[in-house]
């Protein structure tokens, strides 16, 4: 499956069960480990299980196995690495203090955006 349809896929899962804020970060040009970063938000730690939840179901059901998910039992920051996508979900106030959009944004210093 190509990244765009993989991301488009992922930012349907999380709306589905009412993610917040959900943004979808380009990053092809700033690291090799991924194409796309979805980062959206649940109210509680209960739904940021569920919304990570719901991205993995959702991509076994077109035939992609998730290379990895952390985070799932604290459920405040539960990453879904599908390869050309990754998600990330958080809780709000671990959202806040991580700020990757800030990291990984058009925003980001030229520091961070350097290849290493």
């Amino acid at each position: 499956m190509q990244a765009e349809k993989m991301k488009q896929l992922v930012v349907h899962a999380l709306e589905n069960l009412k993610g917040v804020d959900i943004v979808a970060l380009d990053v092809r040009n700033k690291t090799s480990i991924t194409d796309f970063m979805v980062i959206a938000s649940g109210r509680s730690d209960r739904q940021v299980k569920s919304l990570a939840q719901s991205v993995v179901s959702e991509a076994r059901k077109h035939g992609l196995v998730p290379i990895g998910v952390e985070g799932e039992r604290e459920g405040e920051w539960v990453v879904v690495d599908l390869g050309e996508v990754v998600a990330h979900v958080f809780i709000p106030e671990k959202r806040d203090f991580y700020n990757l959009e800030k990291l990984w944004g058009d925003e980001a210093p030229a520091a961070a955006r350097a290849e290493h």
